[in-house]
């Protein structure tokens, strides 16, 4: 077979989300959270102006310098961590990741592995193709819903753009993901559900790219991406497995 390694994006492309953290209710809860474990502020409005403030530095210090600012992926799980100090508390990092998956559970109202999922990764991997996650996210976030699907056991191997420091569409973050697998571009396909971060990024670093349209591909992003080697209208893992394993 033609590739040894398939990358995959992870929302839009093996989980279906949505999440808005612009909501009420993910900081009345975080407020709540905070209050009881330590950390006082007047009410949740502050504490988001807060968030803000103290997300804002640490994304600036991150990109401070660099040639590709929007390609850095600074890590939130400090800023939770700044948030107990700015109100009048200490954390370990373990207590911040409890109050970021508070937060990440209060802003999600649909979450869900798409059908066939696991299946699909499964055929792949009785095959020998190894089946990493290539995704542009926060491990704080990421990590548990990971485990929560079961995608920890299915996955060969979990590349998360804020423990990497860099994200999709950067070359560099699909080239290190296959500097761990110990392979090249011209042996590695990506699976993604976004034109320019999963297919442009990865053909940028020579790696061939399947799209997925699903419903939560960018509104500005085509049903078919002419730079694929395969466009698919939602998450038609069938058709992924037939042409990956005819390969």
């Amino acid at each position: 077979m033609r590739y040894e390694v398939v990358l995959f994006d992870l929302y839009g492309t093996l989980i279906d989300i949505r999440t808005d953290e612009q909501a009420a209710q993910p900081w009345q809860e975080l407020w709540e959270f905070l209050d009881a474990t330590g950390a006082h502020y007047d009410d949740a409005a502050h504490l988001k102006a807060s968030f803000e403030q103290l997300n804002a530095v640490n994304v600036q210090e991150a990109r401070k310098g660099a040639e590709h600012p929007d390609w850095v992926e600074p890590d939130v799980l400090p800023v939770f961590q700044r948030l107990y100090a700015a109100g009048g508390s200490m954390a370990s990092p373990q207590l911040a990741a409890k109050a970021a998956w508070v937060f990440r559970k209060a802003s999600t109202s649909k979450f869900g592995l798409y059908p066939g999922a696991l299946q699909m990764l499964g055929k792949l991997r009785e095959a020998g193709i190894r089946t990493v996650l290539a995704s542009n996210a926060q491990a704080c976030y990421t990590r548990p819903e990971i485990e929560a699907t079961g995608l920890s056991k299915a996955l060969d191997r979990i590349v998360i753009s804020s423990e990497e420091g860099m994200r999709k569409p950067s070359p560099k973050f699909f080239l290190r993901a296959l500097e761990y697998e110990y392979t090249t571009p011209d042996r590695a396909l990506m699976v993604g559900n976004e034109e320019q971060c999963d297919i442009q990024g990865a053909a940028s670093a020579g790696i061939d790219g399947v799209y997925l349209h699903t419903a939560i591909s960018r509104q500005d992003d085509p049903e078919i991406c002419k730079q694929a080697v395969l466009s698919l209208e939602g998450a038609d893992y069938d058709a992924l497995t037939s042409f990956v394993l005819s390969e």
